[in-house]
């Protein structure tokens, strides 16, 4: 009989952010800073991101507003639990926040596939998911490799898919290795896709 083992898993972590963070707070934040945030939104115009990002323009919300306190004192927290699940040997040195940023998307708004080749463990947490807004979409980190492999047919079980889509909830907080590429398709929702997305770093 053939001994068919699983390796190289690749692992995603989904849970309640909890930390009793406020989900309607956290919305208005994040409208808020988005409202006053010029160079914010300048950017997002000028490289083509739909909608608003604060990812090249505000880099402490953590110490501005503190509901963005209590929502990386409660990642923090899931960090290390995802950490210690993947046997991370972190030799006496915590992961530690290195990026925190607001994302935005209005209906038709999208962010093509990437990854995060500077972290660690990178992730979203989510503020607003009407119905209609995407799930995310992950990408095997195989897939560059197989050039000469027939696609999985559609019934596959999700740990043989070429791509897995996860649709979180409001308040879920979801990690993975930095070096996961992963995009969020097209809102197809008429109102706002928000979230909070996040890097940590070893070091």
């Amino acid at each position: 009989m053939a001994d068919i083992r699983s390796l190289f898993v690749t692992r995603i972590y989904h849970a309640p952010l909890g930390g009793d963070v406020d989900a309607e707070e956290l919305e208005a934040s994040c409208y808020s800073i988005a409202e006053d945030d010029d160079a914010g939104q300048e950017w997002s115009e000028a490289n083509g991101y739909p909608g608003y990002t604060s990812y090249a323009s505000l880099t402490d919300l953590g110490w501005r507003f503190p509901i963005f306190a209590q929502v990386i004192a409660a990642l923090d927290s899931h960090v290390e639990a995802f950490a210690e699940e993947l046997a991370l040997d972190l030799d006496g040195r915590a992961l530690k926040l290195e990026d925190i940023w607001i994302n935005i998307l209005p209906e038709g708004g999208m962010h093509s596939g990437h990854l995060h080749p500077h972290s660690v463990i990178s992730g979203t947490t989510y503020v607003a998911m009407p119905d209609g807004a995407s799930a995310i979409k992950f990408e095997d980190p195989r897939l560059p490799m197989m050039m000469a492999s027939p696609a999985r047919r559609k019934d596959a079980p999700e740990d043989l898919r070429t791509f897995a889509y996860i649709a979180p909830k409001v308040g879920d907080v979801l990690l993975w290795e930095s070096f996961l590429r992963h995009e969020v398709p097209m809102n197809m929702s008429e109102e706002d896709r928000i979230s909070v997305s996040f890097n940590y770093s070893w070091g």
